[in-house]
């Protein structure tokens, strides 16, 4: 049966997303699932997308942000799709075989399976502050499970859609990949498409509006969120490892990455020392000079002064702030870029640890027993990612035991998220379901139970009329069972 839009299009750009959606929704259940050759195919194409367009993707990231690390568009873009890219090719013909499943002792000689089919018509609302890699993995899933997928670029990162689709266009039919406009009209109605799955990654407001269409169509969502993930500085950690690769995971991007440690629990004792290492590592690692190429532009100027709000809010109730320079220095907001920025003696109830802050703000708090940072962490949301450093064993898998969050790297920041065979996926307010390798294609297949009867087996015994045969089928069953 045809799916039906829940509400009537309201402009030409919606109109021929409807009907682009009807058009693919339609020759996913005429036309027989591809097989691995075919999916082998759409991934190298899509491959051949981004090699063959690498540079001009650098350069139209870096047009959206004011100046992106062409360096962080390489390592934390492009080779992350390659990789997944090559881990699906390698593994998909595995992953589409039939999987056995034992069969109970009284049903033998019958045999069962699960059986991996394409879900159809895949939807991804994709994000800015990545946007070729947090775009294009979930479709490498969804591509490696067999299905069409169409994708809506984020409206903040103009030139990269515009690229993207246009390079898609020329790779892929539009029965199988298409890239929407950022229309704000095709925003607000791409969620109400009744997709047979849909990919949602950016914020937990927005989030939730977007569950709460896709559940009037009982469209199954994976949300990729993302809260406040804490880092935790144990009493046995290396303080100057830890200030440093803490630097490294905050300032990747501006701050501006959802798994990005959004603050620091250390305890009180070495609390300014740590800052200081952690200041002095930023510095050694970006310097001070705001036309520097390594460090990243801030999305937009409603974005900053909304960093510069935390800041000042935080300062003015009482806490310490280190910074190189005020956010407010012509010199660095004229390339819009914001100081990396430490904040001591933050409490609860300042914005800045009551609202994620994707940016490059750190508040580091002070924690008198090491309880309490797991008490904290338990207060608040669930987090998309937690850090711990340290060398106690039994303090970390205290840490690991009694906390729950989408993902951990221990010793590091964010290295958890490149991991293929794990899946990457948030938890409670940071998101729901997971993808990346095996988890992604699963996430965007059907894994249908088949049970394949067997000639021999008696389970003709269970049918009427009922008598004696009925009663001995009962004991063996409940022996068996």
């Amino acid at each position: 049966m045809d799916k039906i839009v829940d509400r009537p299009p309201a402009s030409a750009p919606l109109a021929a997303l409807t009907d682009a959606f009807q058009a693919m929704v339609a020759r996913s259940r005429a036309e027989a699932p591809a097989d691995c050759a075919e999916r082998l195919d759409r991934l190298a194409r899509l491959r051949a997308v981004v090699a063959d367009n690498e540079e001009r993707f650098r350069q139209a990231i870096s047009a959206d942000f004011g100046h992106r690390s062409a360096v962080e568009t390489t390592i934390a873009e492009a080779m992350l799709v390659f990789s997944e890219i090559r881990h699906a090719a390698k593994h998909l013909k595995t992953w589409m075989a039939p999987q056995r499943v034992a069969t109970a002792l009284q049903f033998l000689p019958a045999r069962n399976r699960l059986m991996p089919q394409p879900l159809g018509v895949v939807g991804i609302i994709a994000p800015w502050n990545y946007p070729l890699q947090l775009t294009l993995a979930p479709a490498i899933g969804a591509i490696a499970a067999g299905n069409r997928i169409i994708i809506k670029p984020s409206e903040l990162v103009p030139h990269f859609s515009a690229l993207l689709k246009e390079t898609v266009a020329e790779k892929f039919d539009a029965g199988e990949l298409l890239v929407t406009g950022v229309e704000d009209e095709v925003a607000k109605g791409f969620a109400h498409l009744p997709f047979d799955h849909l990919v949602f990654t950016g914020s937990t407001r927005v989030g939730r509006l977007v569950a709460e269409a896709a559940g009037r169509n009982l469209t199954p969502v994976t949300l990729e969120l993302g809260g406040k993930s804490p880092a935790i500085i144990d009493a046995s950690a290396d303080l100057d490892e830890a200030a440093e690769r803490i630097a490294y995971g905050k300032l990747l991007n501006a701050g501006q990455t959802c798994i990005a440690p959004d603050y620091v629990l250390v305890p009180e004792s070495t609390m300014q020392a740590f800052a200081e290492k952690v200041r002095a590592a930023m510095r050694r690692m970006f310097g001070a000079d705001p036309a520097n190429k390594d460090y990243t532009s801030i999305i937009s100027d409603r974005h900053y002064a909304r960093l510069e709000a935390l800041v000042a809010e935080a300062a003015q109730h009482g806490a310490k702030i280190l910074q190189p320079a005020k956010a407010d220095d012509p010199n660095w907001k004229a390339h819009r870029k914001f100081p990396p920025t430490l904040i001591l003696g933050a409490t609860e109830d300042m914005a800045v640890m009551r609202e994620e802050i994707f940016g490059p703000v750190l508040p580091v708090l002070g924690t008198r027993e090491p309880a309490d940072a797991i008490t904290f962490i338990n207060r608040r949301d669930r987090p998309l990612a937690l850090y711990w450093f340290g060398k106690d064993r039994a303090a970390r898998d205290e840490v690991l035991t009694r906390t729950v969050s989408g993902g951990v790297t221990i010793n590091d920041c964010l290295f958890h998220f490149a991991q293929t065979n794990q899946p990457m996926g948030g938890v409670g307010a940071s998101g729901t379901g997971a993808y990346h390798g095996e988890w992604g294609f699963k996430t965007f297949s059907k894994l249908k139970p088949v049970f394949y009867r067997s000639k021999f087996n008696r389970l003709a015994d269970l049918y009427p009329p009922y008598g004696g045969k009925i009663a001995r089928l009962e004991t063996m069953m409940r022996f068996m069972s």
